[in-house]
């Protein structure tokens, strides 16, 4: 007995399988598959697109980590101190930084001034301040004037033992009243009351009445350096001061507080060529 006819219409019996090329079939030409009929090249592009955004995310992601870190890390130390002698004149019933540099200030005739020998900030108004009063009758009482000249009281505070330097011992604090020419300034006054002075080559003072021997502004950690290069004893008419107290200038000493290192500011730099390397492939390739 033979098999019935195919049904009219019908294009293939059920249950056949379909023939190569036919539509569903999945065979090379039928258009059936998303990548089908596409180049090995054109694949690995589809795949890049799939992939590129995420790999950008987690790049940038990346840097901002790094970059944080970076900035942290390589932000300036702040020194903790530096030991030099503070400017101070007795304002009202109170101490306050001069601003002005001895060797330019010209104190009136019943001015008071003190000196602070200290760690302090740099910063002046952060610095320590003399302990003893600013009493111009207490310390110029006695003193009868003078025409033509003037007087100031001057405090002297060599410190506490924790701010002297190694194998050095502070003075006793004391008092004393200059008189002096009308037209002397505080570096004068200074140098009547408590030589010998000692500056350094830039004009800083680094010593008072001999004290201390070496140093000058030295940052903290440092307490054991020799005295900076060019430092000359002087006696006498102090005109060999420079144009600050011993808070206006600290080369030496804060030299090495700077900006973040070459190094970390290479490796930020290398990191965003690498971002917009990532970036500038991933356009090309769409």
């Amino acid at each position: 007995m033979t098999d019935p006819a195919p049904l009219a219409g019908h294009p293939r019996v059920a249950g056949s399988s379909p023939s190569p090329g036919a539509p569903g079939s999945g065979a090379p030409g039928d258009g059936g598959g998303p990548a089908a009929g596409l180049s090995a090249a054109e694949r690995r592009r589809q795949c890049w697109r799939r992939v590129a955004p995420a790999a950008v995310r987690f790049l940038a992601g990346l840097v901002t980590g790094v970059l944080i870190l970076l900035v942290l890390g390589a932000a300036p130390a702040q020194a903790a101190g530096y030991r030099y002698w503070s400017f101070w004149k007795w304002s009202g019933s109170g101490w306050a930084y001069q601003q002005q540099g001895p060797a330019v200030h010209v104190p009136p005739d019943g001015a008071v001034e003190g000196w602070r020998f200290a760690v302090s900030p740099d910063g002046g108004q952060e610095a320590a301040r003399p302990g003893t009063p600013g009493d111009f009758a207490a310390v110029c009482g006695a003193t009868p004037e003078q025409s033509g000249r003037k007087r100031v009281a001057v405090v002297l505070d060599f410190g506490d033992p924790a701010d002297a330097p190694a194998r050095e011992t502070p003075p006793e604090p004391r008092t004393a009243c200059a008189v002096v020419s009308a037209r002397a300034t505080s570096a004068e006054v200074l140098a009547t009351v408590a030589p010998p002075l000692r500056y350094d080559g830039n004009g800083l003072l680094c010593a008072i009445a001999g004290y201390p021997r070496t140093g000058c502004g030295e940052q903290l950690g440092n307490a054991d350096r020799p005295a900076a290069a060019g430092t000359t004893p002087v006696g006498g008419s102090g005109n060999a001061a420079g144009s600050g107290s011993g808070t206006d200038s600290h080369d030496d000493a804060s030299s090495g507080i700077g900006g973040p290192d070459l190094g970390v500011i290479a490796g930020v730099a290398l990191i965003a060529l690498l971002v917009a390397g990532a970036v500038h492939q991933t356009r090309r390739r769409r």
